[in-house]
């Protein structure tokens, strides 16, 4: 164990070490001073990659492999290809089978390794066509990474954002896009022997394979609980503004559940509308928020305006716009599962019925508390989804 300590410390602990001891060699004082310090070095980098490696140890019939530092650097040319990556680095690399493969190299970890041991545990545990897979990966002292299927069409983002000459998808594939991913999040819901829940569903982590299929990605945040709990116990808000469920940061709105990730999808369906749309909103209402305006199109029964569509691609994107509306209610109670998500997806538009009234904020509407049969916020031809 000595000689593995020696090999934790780094340049910097060692000048430090030189440095002090050389000013205060003669002071007993100091030297137990240094010796607390290099303690508390240790036991902070040895915490993070004992969690780890008692998390790996607990969970060995997992099916991703463990690479080492220098195969890592060998299937990534010393990571040459840069691919981009939010927290660490995302490299290319090329397996000696020669299917190539993204590697994501983890940046310093603030809660003990907690992203990594949430990705292996989630998608180290499943298998499903729209979710993408851990190949296998690092964990040495406290650098880590992760290896998956290279996807080569990068993230749905890249098609959804309102850039010039940026690559579109017909709304037919848009649609299919959206009810794969929806497939992929009923899954982690009730596919699984523990529910799993992403929280951070974004286009961002929304990732395409050759075929335009969808892969749901980055299991940094999500957790894991029992198929019978319906309330989750969560202390911190977790996810992306903009994705992030009202309940998450609203604590009068009802308890965290499966539905976070509903909200999410909704917020994912409305940006692929949003980017597909024409003239939705005028410039006279620009600082309107955007699904308040299709909400008042959808009540009036106006058609969504979309540039060089036909009747079928119009009805394509009403029917997810609808579906929107449902999924982003603001009390959960209103929002439908996963599994009726997919089925409205299915089906279509005729029989769906118009969601209940948005509300930006939780105060403007009375707010039920979960197991509660009443609905007020909902009219009388609305239906309620139960948690």
């Amino acid at each position: 164990m000595k000689q593995l300590a020696v090999e934790r410390f780094s340049p910097d602990l060692l000048t430090f070490q030189c440095s002090f001891t050389s000013c205060d060699k003669n002071s007993v004082r100091g030297s137990d001073c240094l010796h607390f310090l290099i303690y508390k070095w240790q036991r902070r980098h040895l915490s993070m990659s004992d969690s780890v490696e008692e998390f790996l140890q607990g969970h060995n019939n997992l099916m991703p492999i463990r690479y080492s530092y220098s195969q890592i650097r060998k299937m990534t040319n010393d990571f040459k290809d840069k691919l981009g990556g939010g927290y660490g680095s995302v490299c290319k690399g090329k397996l000696q089978s020669g299917n190539l493969v993204a590697v994501k190299m983890l940046g310093k970890s603030k809660a003990n390794g907690q992203d990594f041991i949430n990705e292996v545990a989630t998608i180290g545990r499943i298998h499903h066509v729209n979710v993408v897979r851990l190949i296998g990966f690092r964990a040495e002292c406290s650098k880590h990474a992760l290896i998956y299927d290279f996807m080569p069409n990068r993230s749905l983002h890249g098609y959804i954002i309102s850039q010039e000459n940026s690559p579109s998808l017909s709304w037919e594939k848009m649609h299919e896009i959206s009810l794969r991913v929806a497939r992929g999040i009923e899954y982690l819901h009730q596919g699984c022997d523990m529910q799993i829940i992403h929280f951070d569903i974004k286009p961002h982590n929304i990732l395409l394979d050759e075929n335009f299929t969808p892969k749901i990605s980055d299991f940094g945040l999500a957790k894991l609980y029992p198929t019978n709990d319906i309330i989750l116990s969560l202390t911190t808000a977790r996810g992306t503004i903009g994705y992030i469920a009202p309940e998450l940061y609203y604590k009068n709105i009802g308890g965290v559940s499966y539905k976070a990730d509903v909200y999410s999808f909704g917020m994912l369906l409305m940006a692929m509308a949003s980017k597909r749309k024409k003239n939705a909103v005028t410039q006279n209402s620009s600082q309107t928020y955007f699904p308040f305006c299709v909400y008042d199109q959808v009540l009036d029964g106006k058609e969504i305006e979309v540039e060089d569509a036909t009747v079928d691609e119009k009805k394509i994107l009403e029917k997810m716009v609808m579906v929107a509306l449902w999924c982003i209610q603001v009390n959960p109670m209103n929002r439908p599962p996963m599994n009726e998500v997919v089925k409205m997806l299915e089906g279509e538009l005729e029989s769906l019925q118009i969601p209940p009234m948005l509300f930006l904020y939780p105060e403007e509407t009375l707010v039920n508390h979960v197991g509660d049969d009443t609905n007020p916020t909902c009219s009388s031809s609305a239906s309620v989804w139960n948690l």
